[in-house]
């Protein structure tokens, strides 16, 4: 291997070695003492006799702390219509409301069917909002608040829900991609 050729390779793996313990550490350390108007819960997954998958309660159980400690009024909940047959917000909202949450402080979108539009959504529901607090998984919360920062929300907070599983070993490398795709595409 050319000297220039193993310089390059040796250059990018760092970078993808410190972007990745960047987006890991991100994402683990909450933003806990942050008080807003709105917490956003990403979706997830609905099984196919409409039940929440296991990481999509532990999104929403992780919203519904922030609500029940006040750290938020409002929850808006985002995601879209699944192969499974359910809209993920509808099933998210029914979930809060079960747990004494108030229809009206929940808005449902469910034309978030990934992060950019989520966010493009949230500033089309809330134009005058400035700040928001993120749920989502550890490896999601970076990439999550650079969409909403693009979107014109100044200020963003994000937390992670304590579900973990092998298959994050994937979205952690996935999430490096899709934080430049981001950032370069939009």
């Amino acid at each position: 291997m050319k000297p220039t050729l193993k310089k390059l390779l040796i250059l990018v793996s760092l970078i993808f070695i410190i972007h990745e313990i960047v987006i890991i550490t991100d994402g683990l350390i909450d933003d806990n003492n942050t008080k807003t108007n709105i917490a956003v819960i990403l979706g997830s997954k609905v099984n196919l006799d409409g039940s929440l998958s296991k990481k999509l309660k532990a999104r929403l159980d992780r919203g519904y702390q922030l609500y029940s400690d006040a750290q938020v009024r409002k929850l808006y909940v985002s995601g879209g219509l699944g192969k499974e047959g359910f809209y993920e917000g509808t099933v998210m909202a029914d979930y809060l409301v079960s747990k004494g949450v108030p229809e009206k402080l929940i808005t449902i979108d469910n034309n978030g069917i990934n992060t950019r539009h989520t966010a493009l959504n949230f500033v089309r529901d809330y134009p005058s909002e400035t700040s928001v607090i993120i749920v989502s998984q550890y490896f999601h919360v970076t990439r999550c608040k650079l969409a909403f920062k693009q979107v014109g929300i100044a200020n963003v907070k994000g937390v992670h829900c304590d579900y973990f599983e092998l298959r994050d070993l994937y979205a952690v490398v996935r999430e490096f991609f899709g934080f430049y795709k981001y950032l370069i595409y939009y």
